[in-house]
Parts: structure tokens; sequence; C-alpha cells
């Protein structure tokens, strides 16, 4: 079997290799998990790679790619072999990286305070200033505890002699500590026995470290849980949402952390101080960690388009009232020209000796430098001095003559712009073979190490994590280009820390029974997502009402065909002029095969036109965006059900559009709302976002039913028969009205049911009362008024007389009082739900108090 193993492995290579020592012998740290290996069966072996899939699978953990077709579901990606380094080599990285972080914190005070290193000419000017990350307006700004980088990692490689050098360093807001604890959280479960009985150090105590040490931090004039009390701080994870690409990250960490995980637009500065928009109102915020780059924080001091920020946050930071981590302008040091200029900053601002150097680095904006990357350029790596080039590396020993003389030119047009570096050969870790099963092979490994600031100095993550080269022997590592990653064990030759950040015990004191402190943002989402939701099956079924009468074009069918496309241009459902009325009333005989054709072609577009907004293709874009903002609250049957929407989408508009591929299409739209209604009526936990998402439903759906049936009323076209079966079907009442009156369809019987019946669900009636009731609620737990105006309404529908429409003709029907009376009834009620939609907006989403609302409609 070791034969099997090894038997496509190389032994002896230009890199280091992590598992075999020199002659192919297996080193130390690697034995024992090596000799379960050995011992484990094929069949085993499948059984572990398939656990990791469906574990990743089930778990959602995703690393977004742009422009990759799997869009936000890309899977995060995951060797199961794990990467070990023995006590020894950590202690020896532990350290040499713990004063890297040191001295790199002591930079950034250095360079957005006095400023000694550019006055001695430690750092040359032009690299800082010239670097967009450097911040004027955080100069002179000291955060709490002089602490500028509260999380940093520093990314690791070999040379081919085992020495660690540092790669390149993380400093503004570093990823990859969510995905190695999720990593670790697998792969332990993989080989339970194996990670128990090797000694391999924990994680948790490092993430309570963090979460401490900003909670100690954090600009707090109450007592903190520790101290006594009970008026802890709130931190906060601010992300740029769910399309960045760590964003599965960003979500775990908050969970774990117990952190909110918001967005800019849930944050607010109000008199130097940062809230958090919640339903119940404005929550003070004390300390925010980032996930949001430096001049993306603050559009009003630091870039004024950006839409992800919190407007007046450096004020409140200047003030001493928030802490932000890392601190603003620390993506200052992400600069690939910084590291050959450490080994001299570290006498100067520690007084020791580098103790792990990066790797050989040359920046061309000095003379000599320049010369000589130009001489040694088939030996060495052009990159970009700063982040904002996006420059791709260049390889010296892949250029031709041409292309070699157009790199020097370009060096020499702009040294300033250029770093050279020293080739990396990265060492080499056995990943196990995905097509075979019976093989090891080797990737190139690179370690990303995490470093927390505590009050008692800088703390190592005891572990990693580790990424893996897509292919072999490649000069590159990256996950957006394909690479996988591994979990890090560090092994102790000490009693593991067994400590968790999960409660073993759960008391009375811990039980939960509502959704706390909900961002409003949140709670918005969810009242469009049941908007959307709604307005998606209301458009789907009077297209489906419209086509189905196309399907049969008799004279029998005519009219309602054109009563049902009156009302749709009358809803501003068709993508039709401005000044055009659909021509409904100057068709002859002669014409109508010409008219049939236009008013299809007009219904197809409303389905998948994406020129138009408003048409249903528009709406379920709608509903997708807002459902990927509150994500994490649906279940994953409920996400499934959202996917197949889009995917019958994007199916029904790549084939050709006829109407039997638009009915069957709309079927499934249908069926896609009443399946995520069901999933919400019978998977949400009751709490106030899903009192919200219902309120969403009642009130699009109250909107719907009042303008249809108001301007079925009032049009001419409406009196032909067939009408008002049609507006059964539409209202989804029809089977209901046959149970209950075996007749034709008349006006009275079907106003009673559509519009004033409190037992149907798609009455409206049954929409005013259930918002009475939501409303109600939640006034009582809010401590708000109740709202008067839903009332008034209500007793305005209850005191509309009926009886008025007994024995009356709707078919000879013209200037008729009571349809006219009761259409402008139905008009006030849709214009208060409307109305009502504004004013929840106002108060629990932007919190606009009475001041603010006369100032927005003054």
């Amino acid at each position: 079997m070791p034969h099997s193993l090894l038997s496509i492995y190389p032994k002896n290579t230009d890199r280091f290799d992590e598992m075999l020592a020199e002659g192919g012998a297996l080193r130390s740290s690697w034995q024992t998990f090596f000799d379960h290996l050995v011992a484990a069966t094929p069949e085993q072996m499948r059984h572990r790679l398939d656990y990791v899939r469906r574990r990743i699978q089930e778990n959602g953990v995703t690393y977004n790619v742009y422009a990759d077709p799997k869009g936000t579901d890309r899977p995060w990606e995951l060797d199961p072999l794990p990467l070990i380094l023995s006590a020894s080599e950590w202690q020896e990285i532990s350290g040499a990286v713990t004063q890297r972080a040191r001295l790199l914190n002591a930079v950034l005070g250095d360079l957005y305070g006095e400023q000694t290193l550019l006055k001695d000419g430690t750092l040359p000017s032009a690299l800082v200033y010239g670097h967009n990350s450097f911040l004027w307006p955080c100069q002179g700004v000291k955060p709490p505890g002089d602490t500028w980088l509260h999380l940093y990692a520093a990314d690791l490689a070999r040379s081919p002699d085992g020495r660690w050098w540092v790669i390149r360093d993380r400093t503004q807001s570093p990823s990859g500590a969510g995905y190695a604890l999720e990593n670790r959280i697998i792969v332990s479960r993989v080989f339970p026995e194996q990670f128990r009985d090797m000694g391999v150090q924990h994680l948790a105590s490092f993430f309570r470290s963090l979460r401490d040490s900003l909670t100690h931090w954090a600009p707090h004039e109450g007592k903190s849980e520790r101290d006594g009390g009970t008026d802890a701080p709130l931190i906060v994870l601010l992300t740029p949402g769910p399309y960045n690409e760590t964003y599965f990250e960003h979500s775990y960490l908050a969970r774990y952390l117990g952190f909110p995980l918001v967005e800019g637009q849930d944050l607010t500065v109000r008199g130097e101080c940062v809230y958090l928009k919640t339903l119940t109102g404005l929550c003070r915020v004390h300390a925010i960690l980032r996930r949001l780059d430096d001049d993306y924080c603050d559009p009003l001091e630091l870039r004024g388009d950006s839409a992800l920020g919190v407007p007046g946050l450096l004020q409140a930071v200047r003030a001493g009232k928030v802490l932000v981590a890392n601190a603003l302008g620390s993506g200052l040091l992400e600069s690939a020209a910084l590291p050959g200029f450490l080994p001299g900053a570290c006498e100067k601002l520690l007084g020791e000796t580098l103790a792990m150097p990066s790797v050989g680095t040359w920046w061309c904006g000095e003379p000599t430098a320049l010369e000589f990357a130009i001489s040694n350029l088939e030996r060495l790596v052009i990159k970009g001095a700063f982040p904002s080039q996006r420059m791709d590396p260049v390889f010296g020993n892949q250029l031709n003559g041409a292309q070699r003389k157009e790199m020097i030119d370009r060096m020499r047009a702009r040294p300033l712009a250029y770093v050279a570096q020293e080739l990396v050969n990265f060492s080499q870790a056995p990943v196990w073979a995905k097509s075979d099963d019976s093989h090891l092979l080797p990737r190139g490994v690179a370690v990303r190490v995490f470093v927390a600031a505590t009050p008692q100095g800088y703390l190592v993550m005891p572990g990693g994590l580790t990424r893996v080269s897509a292919a072999a022997n490649t000069r590159m590592i990256s996950m957006q280009r394909g690479g996988s990653s591994k979990d890090t064990w560090v092994l102790t030759d000490e009693e593991v820390n067994c400590f968790t950040l999960l409660k073993n015990a759960v008391g009375i004191a811990d039980l939960v029974r509502s959704g706390s402190n909900l961002s409003s943002r949140i709670v918005e989402n969810l009242f469009w997502f049941g908007r959307y939701t709604e307005r998606c099956e209301d458009v789907a079924r009077l297209l489906r009402v419209g086509l189905s009468r196309l399907v049969d074009t008799g004279t029998e069918t005519m009219p309602a065909l054109m009563s049902t496309y009156d009302l749709c241009c009358s809803l501003k459902l068709l993508p039709v002029d401005e000044d055009g009325d659909g021509g409904n009333e100057h068709q002859s005989n002669d014409d109508k095969t010409i008219y049939q054709l236009d008013l299809e072609s007009q219904m197809l577009a409303a389905i998948s036109d994406e020129e138009w907004g408003d048409g249903l293709a528009g709406n379920i874009r709608r509903l997708l965006w807002v459902g990927a903002q509150v994500r994490e609250h649906f279940s994953l049957d409920n996400w499934h059900a959202l996917n197949r929407m889009q995917h019958h989408l994007q199916v029904y508009c790549e084939i050709r559009r006829e109407i039997g591929d638009a009915l069957a299409f709309l079927d499934q739209v249908l069926l896609s709302s009443s399946t995520l209604a069901g999933f919400a009526m019978d998977n949400m936990t009751r709490d106030d976002g899903w009192r919200f998402l219902i309120i969403g439903r009642r009130i699009e759906r109250l909107i719907f039913l009042s303008s249809s049936i108001s301007h079925f009323l009032r049009l001419e076209s409406t009196r032909a028969a067939g009408s008002i079966e049609w507006l059964l079907e539409l209202t989804d009442s029809i089977i209901t009205y046959r149970s209950r009156y075996m007749t034709q369809p008349e006006l009275l019987p079907a106003l009673d049911l559509i519009v004033f019946n409190a037992d149907n669900p798609h009455a409206v009636y049954f929409q005013l009362l259930d918002l009475k009731q939501y409303l109600g609620r939640l006034s009582a737990e809010q401590g708000d008024a109740e709202d008067e105006q839903l009332d008034l309404t209500i007793n305005r529908l209850q005191a509309f007389d009926l009886s008025r429409f007994e024995g009356l003709d709707f078919s000879q029907c013209r200037n008729c009082n009571p349809c006219f009376e009761l259409a402008g009834l139905l008009d006030e009620v849709a214009h208060a739900a409307a109305h009502l939609s504004d004013r929840l907006a106002m108060h629990y989403f932007a919190h606009i108090g009475e001041v603010g609302r006369q100032t927005l409609t003054a």
C-alpha cells in the first residue's frame, strides 16, 4: 500500500517537500497520519471525499469568483489531507510573525503620526504618498491603545532549503480566518482519531481573544459583562454584501463570534456616534470589525462614489466614539514594494533584527534597484508596486525578445510603479487524487498565518489557511485561479486547550425565542421579498388570463380578450407607447388577426423583455436580488425554489417564444410563488422578519386587487361577456364561486367574494383585516400608536352598501354610479396601502421621525 500511495509522487525535486525528507523518508510529524492513510481502504477514502463535498454543499461554503459561471454559488475547494507542522517549527513561525505584526503596527503609527521613517529616509516618500491607500484624512488620528492592526495575516512560503519567507502582508481586512475554521471543523471529523491522538492545537482560543480584545478597546462608558455590568459594547461585522467573493466567511464569522452582520446602509452616524438601525430603533455601535476596503468606508471624507460605506464614520473615529478594526488607512502597508524596506524599519522602530525575511524585493523607484531588475529580469517576477494597479505578475523567464524589451521600456517609463521580486518555488505537499483513490499527488502550498492583537500583545492562531495550487509546478497560488485549500495542523507536546466558543449546555437564561436586534435592512429586504413574491404571482396570473384567451380566438372570446388587454394597459403591465391606447377601440373584424398578433407580441414581451422593467422578468430579477440579501434567513429548500424560478426564466428566454411555452412558464412561476408562500407560512420562525414578509405580501396583494377591480369597474370593454369570469380567475376565486353559486358569474356575488368576503384570502377585505392584525401586534410590541388610516379604510369599506348592485345588469351598465363609487373607494384603498408601505419604511427602515417626514414632504 505505501508503494501504491506514493507510486506517482516525486521523491526528489527542486522544491521543499512538506511530507518527505531527503531520500524519501517520512518526516516525523507526518508518520502517524501517513500510517493511517496506508491502513485505510479505497472505499473509506472515497467515503471521506464524499463527506467533504457533502459538508461543503450542506453548509453552503462558497468562494465567489467574479465572472465565474457558478456565480455566487461556487463551492469552496478543500483537500481532506491536512498540512502538518511540528511544535518546534511552529514556535519559530509564531515568534517571527508576532514580531512582524508589532513592526507593521508601529510603521502605521509612525506614518500617520510623526513620520520619522520618512524624515530620515528609511522609507521613500514616493512609496508612501504615491500609494492610493495613504489616507490623508487619517493623519493624526490615534486608535485606542495605539493598536492599528487588530487582525493581521502573513502569507508564508518555503524556500527550497526549508526556510520560511513572507511573500505578502495582509493588513487592511485580512480574509481567510473563517475558512480556516470551517476547514478545521470538516477535516477534524474526517480524521477524528488522528486529530485527537496527534495533539493538534485547537483554534477557538484565538477567536475568543480577538472578540475579547475588540470588547476591551471599544470606547464604552458603561461596564462590560466581565466587570459585573450588563451593558456590554455592541460590536458588528461590516461586509460589502453578498456579492463579495468571501461573503460566506463574513456571515460565518459573524455567527461564530456573535456579532451582527451589517452593511453600510445598516449604520448611521448621529452626533459623532455610530448607530445600528434595528426594527426597535437605533442601537449604539461601539466597535466595527470591517471587511470593507479603507476608501469605501466613508463616502464623505474618503471616496465620494462609495455606496458601501457609512457617511461620517471617519469623524466618529476621529472623535473616539467608535473602534474600527483594522484602523482606517491600514491598507497602506499592502504594497509589494514595502518588504524591501522592512529590515531597516525594524531596526529603527523596534531595535531588533527582522526575524523572518521577505522574499527578495527591489523597488524600481530606486535607480540602482531598477538597473538590477533589468539586468536580472530572467530570474525575477515583475509586479505592480501598489494594489490599485491590478497588474498580473510578469515572469521574466517567460518573456521573448520583443516582450522583454516592451517590459523594460515600461519599467523605465514609470519606475515608481514596478517591483521586482525573486521567483518563489513553493514547497509541495500531498493532496488526494480525485480521479484516483489510491495515489497522492504533489501540489504547491502557501500558508496564511493569522495574528490578533490583545492587551497582552499579539497572539498567533495555532494553524492557518493553507492554500493549494491548481496544478503541479505552478508559480502562482490563487483561489481566484482555481486553487484549493487545506486545514493546517499545528502539533503540540503539551496538553491541548479544548476551549470552545460554543456552549456545552444552554440554560434558561440562554434561551432565545425571537430574532433580536434584526437590522432594519434585513427586515426591509424581507418586506420587499414578500412584495416581489406577490407581485410576480399577480403579474403572472394576469398575463396567463390574457394569453389563455389568445389560444381560442373565436368570436365569443374576442371581447374577453380585449378587456384583459385593456386591464393590462391600465395597470401599465405592457410595454406600449405612452401615447398609445392599444388600438382596441378601432379594430374591425378585418383587422382582427393583425390586432391579435400585436397583442400577443406585447404580452410575450411583458413576460421576458429585459428592457421592460415592470414586466415579469424584471420583477423576478428583483425578487432574486432581495432574496440574495437575506439568504441566511431562508432554508435550503426555500433557496432551491428561488433557483428553480431563475432557471425557468433563463430557459424560457432561450427558447422560441410561443403562447404554449409562455403559458407553461407562467404556470411554473405560479407554482414557485405558491411554494415560497408555503415555506413562509410553514417553515419560517414567527419573528419580526417573518411578520414584515407577510405584511409585504398583504400590502402588495391589496394594491393589486384594489387597482385591478377598480379599473375593471371603469373600463367599458369589461362589460362584454366572459369578463366577470376572467376577473374571478385573476383573483384565484373561480373555484370558490362555482362551488357556492353553481351559475354563470354575475357581478354582485363576484364582488362580494373578491372585495367584501373576510374568509377569502384573495379578497380586499381579507387583506385589510390581516394587515390590522399584524400591525396591531407590531404596534403593541414596539409601543407605537396603531394605524388610524387603516381603521378608517376598513370602516369605509364596511359601510359600503353592496345591495346597490342587486338587479344591476353589468353588460348594460354605462356611467353606473355604484360601479364608479366602488371603483373610487378601491382607489382610496390602493392609495392607503401604498401610503402604509411608505410609513412603515420611514419608521422602521429609515428611522425618519416626524420632523424628517415633514422635511421630505416639504
